[in-house]
């Protein structure tokens, strides 16, 4: 049996509206990435050198990094020897094949770390403009729909209009926001928001923060007080810390990652605006180059395209149509 087709069979209990949502919203690295691979294989037939050098262009045209697609180049190189493969059309499955193993070999927890008994504290991290705040109530109103109870902290307390704005999301999502005036102290909106919360007893409190990235050395001292003040309160927390970066920005987002990685304990990533971009093969390169869990990506503008990363859906959603013959059948149903 074809990869591709056991990578088939392991997504067929999900639902529908799922699986075409990540091929929905994959359509543009899609047509940058899966659909040139597909037209090199068409164009080379034989597996040479020069093959695999115009794969290595298309890759990193998509953003899977640099120090990622050469060790993935240098896999199926391996893998074509060891199995003689000599034609690029037998190479396709493997491409997919070593392309998912980069996501999910030692893969980590991509679930949220949610606490059996008692508050759970997701701190939000990441610069402005990247979709922080709307990525915040998104995460609420997911919550929400899962019959948890949310509150939510307005602790970026310095852009204009985030405040404001969060309490917006709030009102979608149907959560209260606990906030200060503007250009307060976040940490100590944090602390109001924690008091409020065990108050409450609420399931799960999700915290803003500021994204002032000119300022670096501030901003950092910022959230490692915001976590300071978390962790004063509830010893454990917060129990997950997530970066938001905007896959548009390619590159760029591992940046983000890398500055924010060193003064706070990220233990995932959102990443937004995914169906935005041909460069969707960031997320390669976050999870191997970064060791980070891809926990959320997003997928559109409405409040229901926060989807929980899969890498198994994410692979199909990439390169289905790879395996689509003319007619729009699937070339491997009735191949074993």
């Amino acid at each position: 049996m074809s990869f591709f087709k056991k990578l088939k069979s392991k997504i067929t209990g999900q639902t529908d509206a799922v699986t075409n949502k990540f091929k929905d919203g994959l359509a543009k690295t899609r047509e940058s990435m899966a659909s040139r691979v597909n037209n090199l294989v068409k164009r080379y037939r034989k597996v040479d050198e020069d093959f695999f050098e115009e794969l290595e262009e298309i890759l990193i045209s998509a953003d899977v990094g640099v120090n990622t697609v050469l060790e993935l180049v240098e896999k199926l190189k391996d893998e074509a020897r060891t199995r003689n493969i000599k034609e690029t059309e037998q190479l396709k499955d493997v491409i997919i094949e070593v392309l998912s193993s980069m996501l999910t070999e030692e893969e980590k927890d991509t679930s949220i770390a949610m606490q059996a008994d008692g508050l759970t504290v997701i701190l939000v991290v990441g610069v402005n403009g990247v979709g922080k705040t709307t990525t915040i109530g998104k995460m609420a109103y997911k919550f929400k729909e899962e019959g948890k109870s949310v509150l939510l902290a307005a602790g970026d307390t310095f852009r204009a209009g985030a405040i404001e704005q969060l309490e917006v999301w709030g009102q979608r999502a149907n959560v209260d926001v606990i906030k200060h005036h503007e250009g307060s102290d976040p940490a100590a909106v944090v602390y109001d928001a924690v008091m409020a919360a065990k108050s409450r007893g609420v399931d799960v409190l999700i915290c803003d923060t500021a994204g002032r990235l000119q300022n670096k050395v501030n901003l950092m001292k910022e959230l490692e007080k915001v976590k300071r003040v978390i962790s004063r309160e509830i010893p454990e927390a917060p129990h997950e810390v997530l970066l938001v970066l905007d896959a548009t920005t390619g590159q760029n987002a591992m940046n983000q990652a890398k500055i924010f990685g060193e003064a706070t304990d990220v233990s995932g990533i959102v990443l937004t605006k995914l169906d935005g971009t041909a460069k969707g093969g960031i997320v390669l390169a976050i999870r191997h180059e970064l060791d980070l869990p891809v926990k959320f990506v997003g997928l559109g503008e409405g409040i229901h395209d926060l989807q929980p990363f899969d890498s198994d859906t994410f692979v199909y959603g990439l390169f289905s149509e790879m395996f689509q013959t003319e007619g729009g059948q699937d070339e491997t149903k009735d191949n074993d």
